[in-house]
């Protein structure tokens, strides 16, 4: 698999992650085969959560794998906190608790990468900074990152953290391209003009922040799959004559889509079906032409101005 940089850190990884929000869903013998599979495929990020599961996901991985100091050196292990049933909370209080059980629950040292998962307006940023720095300070978590942010929320706590945020992760599918939309339609009187990513995607490029881009099969937010749905027929039929060109699956072919941005946007791929992931991780290996970028993203239902 072909490797990315995370923003500006020293971590280099494979340029499609592994996310493990279903993974309490698994048994022990199950989530082995899923991780263990991913790592033949090249997938060495894996995506956690403090609420996944309710920590649950995070405990199947670390039995799964079987966690020790050798094997944890061959993977990258990213977690999300902050947030809480009914409100968000970037304290530091609940940031530093979050954390600790992270860490106990994947049986491991070090984060690799920390995301605050969804902004909290009643941020203080002066306390996340002070969060960030004691467990950078400690060894706990080595970078950091946020999701779901638009560029002067992440600009607020830039200000005062003593490093770089590193990725941002935003939910992007050739069905759900906001950020994309809006700049093509910049001045214009329709729909996709309306800035609802703040100029995300040129923000991150223009700082080196890595975007992830999850649920990179979904439309909507939680109302399912596009792939195969009959609600969504030209785009399907596009993906389906460029998969038998390109000798790879129509879900391979989405998520080549969004490996052809230039942004160098990593992929967090769900799935728990090992063959599936196989599957997808041949996009990697081919590179769609300029013009099969826009064939698949006018097929999606967009309207070039």
């Amino acid at each position: 698999m072909n490797k990315i940089q995370l923003g500006k850190s020293d971590l280099e990884v494979g340029e499609i992650s592994l996310g493990c929000m279903r993974m309490n869903t698994l048994s022990k013998e199950e989530a082995s085969r899923v991780i263990h599979n991913a790592i033949e495929q090249g997938v060495d990020l894996f995506d956690h959560a403090d609420i996944y599961g309710g920590g649950e996901s995070e405990s199947v991985f670390a039995e799964a794998f079987q966690m020790n100091d050798d094997a944890r050196e061959n993977i990258k292990l990213q977690t999300k906190c902050g947030i809480r049933k009914g409100f968000f909370d970037f304290s530091k209080e609940h940031i530093l608790e979050s954390v600790e059980g992270s860490l106990q629950r994947l049986k491991t040292d070090y984060i690799d990468t920390l995301l605050l998962h969804r902004p909290d307006t009643l941020m203080e940023p002066e306390e996340v900074a002070e969060a960030f720095a004691i467990l950078k300070e400690r060894g706990k978590v080595r970078h950091f990152g946020v999701s779901n942010q638009n560029p002067m929320q992440m600009e607020l706590m830039s200000k005062y953290l003593g490093e770089d945020l590193i990725i941002n992760q935003l939910q992007l599918s050739l069905v759900h391209t906001p950020m994309i939309d809006e700049g093509f339609n910049v001045n214009m009187q329709n729909d996709p003009s309306i800035v609802r990513a703040s100029n995300a995607l040129e923000y991150c490029r223009l700082n080196d922040i890595t975007i992830q881009a999850w649920s990179p099969f979904q439309h909507g937010m939680i109302e399912g799959p596009f792939i195969g749905n009959e609600a969504f027929p030209e785009v399907n039929a596009k993906l389906q004559e460029l998969a038998e060109k390109y000798n790879v699956t129509d879900s391979a072919m989405a998520i080549a889509w969004i490996l052809r941005h230039p942004a160098k946007i990593q992929p967090v791929v769900g799935t728990m079906n090992t063959q599936r992931l196989k599957d997808i991780t041949a996009a990697s290996h081919i590179e769609i032409s300029r013009e099969e970028w826009y064939e698949l993203y006018r097929a999606a239902g967009n309207d070039l101005p």
